[in-house]
């Protein structure tokens, strides 16, 4: 709407070029209705105006807002904020009510949007700032809003983990009103020994009791190196929690042991005894993992094989990158290795002002590095780290 689409379009049809036209949802529609501002209701508005507010001087002549002023309806306005006031006097001496409901919503559909209520004769007082969609009319005076009541609104929020797996907290955060910012601070590569441990494990496979994951990365790996289900014959397998577990689930492998808290030393005491005569676990974890789980299995008895699955690198941290953490209003650390990497990356001082984990090993790791966690997820999961940053801000 008052864009240059007809303008391209002669030129091309003038050239010769094929064109196609996709319709979209104009802003004079679309940014009211994040606003909770209907631009027709039944009983009050039964037509809508468009106006620009930004004329070209070119066309010949001035809009004729005496005759706007008389339509009645719904008037929205775009790229008007900086003739507004000029506006604003031109309809009320068409006889607009001054008490007409009026309403600009700033950097509409956004998760910074910012809605201005007022009056027609007192919009102005505020500050307004483009780009903005001023509407005018009964409408304006509803307030049905449900973008800018949603739990997270207009907060950013840093996410940290591997760009691979970012997309379901990023697309959870959006849901929530949140602007994420991704940030990714390291990434998920092969084993430092190009897998070739990883597929020995795999050989003989048949010789272990239990196999071990204690993340979804090395489930995932893991799954990969198999040939089919048929290598696991026999043999029962752990998972830290339910995101790994779904990962086995994917391969249609169903967990044997999934402990009620997500870490190492509950899976540790929910781990059964060996049988007689010693029994074999094989743990594929990452590089760079804590021994607790391994040093207690043996401690219990059982033999126990460590494989390398995945490892984590870094990643090139860029200057943008650095800009656009410096202004969020929080920052998520899925693992110990995002907040090491963070750290090693930017440093703490670049560090948001609100720290949320996703468990207690991770909020070891932020206060080792003299972080203060103001929020820990209770269930150490994607859906249990944006519940708690959710009750956090509310």
């Amino acid at each position: 709407m008052f864009a240059r689409g007809g303008e391209e379009a002669a030129a091309l049809l003038e050239a010769g070029v094929p064109f196609e036209v996709i319709p979209g949802i104009s802003s004079a529609i679309a940014v009211p209705a994040y606003a909770g501002i209907p631009v027709t209701m039944r009983h009050s508005s039964t037509s809508f105006t468009v106006i620009t507010g930004h004329e070209d001087p070119a066309k010949g002549g001035e809009l004729d807002w005496d005759a706007v002023a008389r339509l009645g309806g719904t008037i929205v306005i775009l790229m008007g904020v900086g003739r507004f006031p000029k506006i604003a006097r031109r309809l009320l001496d068409g006889g607009l009510d001054p008490e007409t409901p009026a309403a600009a919503i700033r950097w509409g559909t956004r998760p910074e949007q910012h809605t201005v209520r007022a009056t027609l004769a007192t919009l102005g007082d505020h500050e307004l700032a483009a780009p903005a969609t001023i509407v005018i009319g009964r409408v304006a005076g509803l307030d049905l809003r449900w973008f800018e009541s949603r739990p997270l609104f207009g907060k950013r929020v840093v996410v940290t983990r591997a760009r691979a797996q970012a997309s379901e907290l990023v697309a959870q955060l959006r849901r929530l009103g949140a602007e994420p910012v991704e940030f990714p601070v390291i990434e998920v590569a092969g084993p430092a020994d190009g897998g070739s441990a990883l597929a020995a494990a795999v050989d003989r496979l048949s010789s272990y009791d239990w196999l071990v994951v204690t993340s979804a990365n090395g489930a995932r790996r893991f799954m990969d190196s198999l040939r089919d289900a048929r290598d696991l014959a026999g043999v029962r397998v752990a998972a830290i929690g339910p995101g790994t577990a779904d990962v086995l689930a994917s391969a249609n492998i169903q967990a044997d042991l999934v402990p009620d808290r997500f870490v190492a030393e509950r899976l540790l005491e929910a781990f059964p005894a060996p049988p007689s005569g010693g029994g074999r676990v094989l743990l594929a974890r990452a590089a760079v993992a804590r021994d607790v789980l391994p040093d207690g299995l043996r401690a219990a008895g059982w033999g126990v094989d460590v494989v390398e699955a995945y490892r984590t690198v870094a990643v090139p941290v860029t200057p943008e990158g650095r800009a656009a953490v410096a202004g969020a209003d929080a920052i998520t650390f899925t693992s110990s290795s995002t907040v090491d990497r963070f750290i090693e990356a930017v440093g703490a001082d670049a560090v948001p002002p609100v720290v949320a984990s996703i468990g207690p090993i991770t909020s070891d790791t932020a206060r080792r590095h003299g972080l203060v966690v103001d929020v820990e997820a209770d269930a150490h999961t994607v859906p249990g780290l944006l519940e708690a940053l959710t009750i956090f801000f509310s």
